[in-house]
């Protein structure tokens, strides 16, 4: 049990980190648009900027599952690459089907997968709506100047 829980505190910290290097990329993508961002039309940049947003947390997603199956795929939890993507999926997305589950000895890691999606969706959610809401307010500012 303490080898499950050590393992997968090393790949939510791995999930974390790619999750942050992600954030920082992010915000200084929109630091150096920000001034075409707020400029006329606004509204289909407003569109563009949350099809970029969105496709950016698909990316951090993909990555953040496929270090999942990769560990688990690794331990030999699943007999192949196929099955322990779609585990980690899954559990990331805490979806929890259960037509396919993790071994006894490594099913506390289906849970500490499920809770690192859980947090990273939540965390990521939360930085497209700050994303979003900061290039509006500047719009916004713009206009009453």
């Amino acid at each position: 049990m303490l080898i499950q829980i050590a393992i997968g505190t090393v790949i939510l910290l791995t999930n974390i980190l790619v999750a942050a290097v992600a954030a920082l990329a992010l915000e200084v993508a929109f630091r150096r648009a920000h001034g075409w961002l707020v400029k006329r039309p606004q509204r289909p940049k407003l569109i563009l900027m949350l099809v970029f947003v969105g496709i950016w947390v698909l990316g951090v997603v993909t990555v953040c599952v496929w270090i999942w199956a990769m560990a688990l795929w690794s331990l030999g939890a699943f007999p192949t690459i196929e099955a322990s993507v779609y585990f980690s999926l899954v559990a990331f997305s805490t979806l929890g089907l259960g037509d396919v589950v993790a071994p006894q000895e490594w099913r506390i890691l289906s849970v500490m997968a499920a809770v690192n999606g859980f947090l990273s969706f939540g965390l990521l959610t939360a930085l497209m709506v700050e994303a979003l809401r900061q290039v509006r307010l500047s719009q916004l500012d713009l206009r009453r100047d």
